[in-house]
């Protein structure tokens, strides 16, 4: 069993009969999936899922997971979901997939967020490895750019994969790329980000982990 897959089985623990559970994206996202499956399967756990993606929906389903939308939810029991950097603090960057919005609702919705990790998402600072995801309206990309310019941001839109166009959230919006200065506090960007006109929602997470659970060749620390 790898690291992913270990803190997948830890979190899945968490689930309690009739919770409404939040489903991530991502490798680690999909064993906690499978490990909720199982649960369900072995313990007749009775629960019900909202996916943060077509991809997870799809996912869950295939495992005969009940899918819910969250339009029909107003809050729901528990979030698991990873991240791609967190910091001393909790703060998470996410948002390397193209699901920002839903993963914040749910984030935001969840009575419990954890997030789920190995040791190797772990940064003294936001945007260490990885550049902000930033999602913009596409008829106002150019404007917020240049708003995200003049606060320091360097950077583009992101291409998709085939790297023949650019990328495009579930939502239909498209996503700038932006790297800032070390000395830009996560928390202050946090605020800075979301008083921008024409940005749909960016990748720091700031005050929404309520546990992180963090892989480690088999050992799992617990943050909260």
């Amino acid at each position: 069993m790898n690291d992913k897959q270990a803190v997948a089985l830890e979190a899945a623990s968490y689930v309690k009969n009739e919770m409404i559970v939040g489903l991530g994206t991502g490798s680690t996202a999909n064993y906690f999936i499978e490990a909720l499956a199982e649960r369900q399967k072995t313990e007749n756990l009775r629960v019900t899922t909202v996916a943060s993606s077509n991809i997870s929906m799809i996912k869950a389903q295939s495992v005969g997971l009940t899918v819910l939308s969250l339009a029909q939810l107003s809050q729901i029991d528990l979030y698991v979901d990873g991240a791609d950097e967190i910091t001393p603090d909790n703060t998470l960057l996410k948002g390397r997939g193209y699901d920002l919005v839903m993963e914040k609702l749910l984030a935001k919705a969840a009575k419990q967020f954890i997030v789920v990790a190995d040791k190797s998402k772990l940064v003294d600072r936001i945007g260490t490895h990885y550049p902000i995801p930033i999602e913009v309206m596409p008829f106002a990309w150019q404007a917020a750019k240049r708003s995200i310019e003049a606060i320091g941001g360097v950077g583009d839109l992101r291409p998709n994969a085939a790297k023949d166009g650019l990328c495009i959230t579930s939502h239909g919006s498209l996503v700038l790329d932006m790297r800032f200065d070390a000395s830009l506090d996560a928390h202050a960007l946090n605020a800075l980000l979301n008083n921008v006109p024409g940005v749909v929602e960016h990748g720091i997470f700031t005050h929404l982990a309520d546990t992180i659970l963090i892989a480690d060749q088999g050992k799992i620390e617990t943050r909260v």
